[in-house]
């Protein structure tokens, strides 16, 4: 089992509105992942939580990885992670206070 864990600022995102930064978005996220933070009034506080999901993957399993190739996703509130082309068993979760949203994922 490995843990990564990332804290990510969400004012960040919020300086790179998502009008006028589509590119920079759609290099770091599916078309679904943009739409699931999108729908919300405050889009930026998600797409940093799914960020620090991300990275957090990319740590707990310390295998070469973009940001592409690791797809977020929740169901029931729950968050969830796949990444492409590979069959790995990962936990996540995900909370956001104030300016930051924090993921930890564990891996098997």
């Amino acid at each position: 089992m490995n843990v990564g864990i990332d804290l990510v600022q969400i004012s960040r995102f919020k300086k790179i509105p998502y009008t006028g930064n589509e590119s920079f978005y759609q290099k770091n996220f599916s078309n679904e992942e943009i739409k699931y933070c999108l729908k919300y009034n405050e889009p930026y506080k998600h797409f940093a939580g799914k960020f620090a999901i991300k990275e957090a993957v990319k740590k707990s399993i310390k295998e070469k990885l973009s940001l592409s190739d690791i797809i977020t996703f929740h169901n029931k509130r729950k968050p969830y992670v796949k990444i492409k082309k590979k069959d790995l068993k990962l936990e996540v979760s995900v909370s956001h206070d104030g300016d930051y949203a924090i993921a930890i994922v564990i891996s098997e």
